[in-house]
């Protein structure tokens, strides 16, 4: 028969079971239960607006080879002689590099830290002594800033390039093939390591170079067109470069800065990683607690208007834990990240209030952004022993009345917190909006505010504060040839799945420009 979709609510008790799901769908269908009429989930989500949360599941009935096909995946062809310079080994670059080696063109990837294995080392030495190695952290190293950061799948800028190809080819290096059918898809940080580990094998054996703990200094130019980089005191020369060093590469934009090679301030946000209980976000977010066992650690995205501006969380780590993102001494910065089962005792996510370039002293400066984001996360660390990742917390009701809480709860946050004004710690703008939206928060979503909640300080790497200007037909720098900005240290991406199809798209941008599209 012609294949037709339906879409259906199952029971959270039902989803495991596939003869009710197809029982279900046959019955929506208005079609009997024929064992010769095949079915096929093809997306799956939760809908948590009622008191009783259910999965809607989208299933195909019928013939199942005209479900949506699966894309291709990675083909390489032979070397033509062309080469790439890729600064970066995170989604972005790895995602470039692949698709070079699809057209021809042998990528040379130059990382600043280490390998995806390796970089354990050095996060385990940030909770144990307090060091931060600047080019081997929770943002630097093979992988990239998402490596670490529970590796979430989900994004909304689906029209800026294939999704599917993005995650078929995560696939064929080890992911769960569950990330195809669902709606906000995570990998955990436990798991992406493997499939990073997999891509190199991949890039190496089909002609790619790939040179760990190689720092690009500088930038190589004849007139108006890029050659290649410095990169430890050597100068290595190529057909063009790709810049996929991420949001945090602050030399990288220095550089850039002091080589009269245009780059722009960009607005950011800036504010707290906010931790509840996880079963309390479930009470809130499922109406129910404890949740059913078939149910995911819940999980949300919210938002509010306070002092002019967005408020609004990120990247929240249902079951998750606060991590230590520092990249470099002296300064305090915190993200979150989860495991793949998402089962850990708490829930954590950045919320944030916009730093509007109207905010910021020396406006024409391309780095004030950079500047005012450095500046808070160097008084975050001075306002602690000044020796370690220390975090200052606030129950969450004290930081909405301007008070210092008399004691911190347990937190998922490893080094460690102390009771502190982080509502003075903050700068004044960002630091009234979050109290004021956090007041309207509380409202909406009752207990989201309550003293299960703390707050601890900062969360300040959202997305980068400088953007490197492309073409937009052509995505070569606008002054410079042969230099192609990419993914969120451009100022093009946020997320690993928007990275990567950024990637994708210079590395064809690049290819075209050298003759080699296929």
């Amino acid at each position: 028969m012609k294949q037709i979709k339906i879409e259906i609510k199952i029971k959270p008790e039902q989803i495991n079971a596939p003869s009710a799901i197809r029982s279900e769908a046959l019955k929506a269908a208005g079609l009997p239960d024929d064992e010769n009429i095949s079915t096929r989930v093809l997306r799956r989500s939760i809908d948590a607006r009622s008191r009783k949360p259910h999965f809607v599941l989208q299933v195909a009935i019928g013939d199942q080879e005209t479900v949506e096909p699966i894309e291709s995946i990675f083909n390489p062809l032979a070397l033509n002689g062309k080469q790439v310079i890729i600064a970066g080994a995170g989604p972005a670059g790895y995602f470039a590099a692949l698709t070079l080696l699809e057209q021809g063109i042998k990528p040379i990837i130059l990382e600043r830290g280490c390998t995806v294995n390796d970089r354990r080392k050095d996060l385990k030495k940030i909770y144990t002594e307090g060091l931060i190695n600047p080019d081997s952290n929770y943002c630097f190293g093979e992988g990239g800033a998402g490596t670490y950061s529970d590796g979430k799948l989900y994004t909304r800028a689906t029209k800026r390039g294939n999704v599917g190809r993005i995650l078929d080819l995560l696939i064929a290096n080890g992911a769960p093939g569950d990330i195809r059918i669902d709606a906000h898809p995570h990998l955990g940080s436990n798991v992406l390591p493997r499939i990073v580990s997999k891509m190199r094998e991949d890039i190496l054996s089909c002609g790619g170079e790939i040179h760990f703990n190689t720092r690009v200094d500088s930038f190589l130019l004849a007139e108006n067109r890029m050659t290649g980089v410095v990169a430890g005191g050597s100068a290595i020369k190529a057909d063009a470069v790709i810049l996929a060093t991420g949001h945090s590469a602050r030399d990288i934009f220095h550089s850039l800065n002091d080589q009269n090679i245009k780059i722009e301030a960009k607005p950011f946000a800036l504010g707290v990683r906010i931790e509840h209980p996880q079963p309390l976000i479930d009470k809130i977010f499922y109406h129910q607690s404890p949740r059913h066992e078939n149910l995911p650690a819940a999980s949300y995205r919210i938002s509010t208007q306070a002092m002019g501006r967005g408020v609004f969380s990120f990247c929240m780590c249902p079951g998750g834990y606060i991590v230590p993102a520092s990249t470099a001494p002296g300064e305090l910065v915190l993200n979150g990240m989860s495991l793949a089962a998402r089962n850990a005792p708490f829930a954590n996510a950045g919320l944030v209030a916009e730093v509007k370039l109207e905010d910021l002293e020396n406006q024409s400066n391309p780095l004030c952004a950079l500047e005012y984001q450095a500046a808070v996360e160097k008084q975050m660390f001075a306002a602690g022993d000044g020796t370690t990742q220390m975090a200052p917390a606030q129950l969450v009701s004290d930081f909405i009345n301007g008070k210092i809480s008399k004691s911190i709860p347990k937190t998922s946050y490893i080094p460690g917190t102390y009771s502190a004004p982080v509502h003075e710690l903050l700068p004044f703008i960002q630091s009234e909006a979050l109290r004021q939206g956090l007041k309207e928060l509380g409202k909406k979503f009752k207990g989201f505010d309550s003293n299960e909640a703390k707050v601890l300080a900062v969360e300040s790497r959202t997305s980068s504060p400088v953007r490197i200007p492309r073409d937009r037909e052509t995505l070569e720098h606008v002054q410079i040839e042969g230099f192609f900005p990419c993914g969120e240290g451009a100022g093009y991406a946020g997320g690993i799945i928007s990275a990567a199809m950024d990637g994708e798209k210079c590395a064809l941008a690049a290819a075209k420009k050298l003759g080699c599209n296929n």
